[in-house]
């Protein structure tokens, strides 16, 4: 088969690299001339541990080509994907710009039966202007151009950044939308390399593609603003949300994924789809009341690391020089895209804190939007000299298991504040630290993390 994948952001240049990598021909188009440049020398414009190698081996076997010319890569293609970008407005809404662009251009120039694909997550609805938007290019080719069959179809993607090629290569599940007999049987083939080892296709009407992405996404951030929220209360109350998290996530029902407290969602996917749903029921006349109010708690736990920073310090921060560990939204990406990281450095540089910040990965990306406002360390044990209170950000695998030690000897004063609860407390406590984290009272001598 033959494929094009428009698009060489995040879900572009995965799902064309893992197509390639089981076999088949694949063309990856981008309108930004640098970034393919970039990519015939090897450079990625995104980080996703293994896809480098993956490129690169593909590239070198003849099956996956970088380009910005669409008419090339849309001829006698069996499969395109639109795989743009859908930036929020300022309503929320998805912005289909791109995606409507994408759809003209391929009805500018195919030249025999296709399947045109949605890759992007975009709102119920647009297959359908897909559909509108290639028949009207069509149609001002002419009567022969007009003639040409093709088909739309909704394929969401349903990767984690960090683990997005085991996600492509070894699916949960592969949710595919179509209008026609023709169009599944297209995709069954595409997909055929990914199901040997009986891993389920999904075939339904486009909508209810479109519908799942935004569902799946939405489920997992209101667990984890619901965690959160119980996260607070427990504080309050005097409980262990650690022990809490245990006691429920033991419940089948419930389950273990997506109940840790912490500060808060970021990245490209949850924040973003959460609003557009919550616009799209705001303009079909129903109100997402739970979509709100996951929403609001999110923002609101960005902010509970500098609070309890404010506190202890009885509000009196400037001056202060504060280490942060991590500043992407998760570990394994260099996605600063609503990192909570964002939010707590603006109100610490708002304060009067001096910020010293480290990210094994993200620094870089991190200075399109801080600047020179904070400075980057060379590693995390730099970062802490004569810090007042170290912030950990984001979980990375390194920070995991410091020695403590060489970390007091380096800090000015012996304080952490941990936003993803990834220490022991009794640990710290013994040897002289002030440990703050989220759920638990700091008086509380809770067990460590499972």
């Amino acid at each position: 088969m033959k494929i094009a994948v428009i698009g060489t952001g995040y879900v572009g240049l995965v799902t064309g690299t893992c197509f390639a990598e089981v076999g088949i021909d694949v063309t990856c188009i981008d309108i930004d001339q640098k970034k393919i440049d970039n990519l015939h020398q090897g450079i990625l414009p995104i980080y996703e541990p293994g896809l480098e190698e993956m490129v690169t081996r593909n590239v070198e076997k003849g099956r996956l080509h970088f380009s910005t010319d669409l008419t090339e890569a849309i001829k006698d293609c069996d499969v395109a994907f639109i795989a743009v970008g859908t930036p929020p407005g300022e309503d929320g809404s998805a912005d289909l710009k791109y995606v409507l662009a994408v759809a003209r251009g391929i009805g500018e120039h195919m030249s025999s039966y296709g399947v045109i694909v949605t890759k992007s997550t975009v709102p119920v609805g647009t297959a359908a202007k897909v559909r509108a938007e290639i028949e009207k290019a069509l149609a001002k080719r002419g009567t022969d151009a007009s003639a040409i069959e093709f088909d739309v179809a909704s394929n969401p993607e349903f990767l984690k950044e960090g683990a997005a090629i085991d996600d492509f290569l070894k699916p949960d599940r592969i949710v595919v939308g179509i209008a026609s007999d023709r169009a599944e049987e297209v995709m069954r083939r595409l997909y055929k390399p990914f199901l040997l080892n009986g891993h389920p296709i999904i075939f339904m009407d486009i909508p209810s593609a479109e519908m799942t992405k935004y569902a799946a996404n939405a489920m997992l951030a209101t667990k984890i603003s619901f965690m959160n929220d119980v996260a607070n209360l427990c504080e309050i109350m005097g409980a262990d949300v650690n022990m809490v998290r245990r006691g429920i996530g033991s419940d089948a029902r419930i389950g273990t994924k997506f109940i840790y407290p912490g500060i808060g969602y970021g990245g490209s996917c949850f924040p973003k789809d959460v609003k557009a749903l919550i616009k799209t029921a705001q303009e079909n006349g129903y109100d997402m009341q739970v979509l709100r109010a996951v929403e609001g708690v999110n923002e609101n736990q960005k902010s509970v690391l500098f609070n309890k920073l404010s506190q202890h310090f009885g509000g009196e921060l400037r001056g202060l020089k504060i280490a942060v560990w991590g500043l992407s939204f998760k570990p394994k990406t260099d996605d600063m895209r609503e990192a909570p990281s964002l939010v707590i450095i603006e109100k610490l540089l708002a304060a009067g804190c001096i910020v010293m910040a480290y990210d094994p990965v993200a620094m870089p990306e991190a200075r399109h939007s801080l600047g020179d406002t904070i400075t980057y360390a060379k590693d995390e044990f730099e970062a802490l000299i004569d810090a007042d209170a170290l912030l950990v950000v984001t979980e990375w695998p390194d920070f995991r298991a410091p020695n403590f030690e060489v970390v007091g000897r380096l800090m000015k004063q012996k304080n952490i504040f941990d936003g993803r609860n990834i220490y022991d407390a009794s640990e710290l406590k013994d040897i002289g630290f002030v440990y703050h984290c989220i759920g638990i009272k700091t008086d509380h001598k809770e067990p460590a993390r499972a």
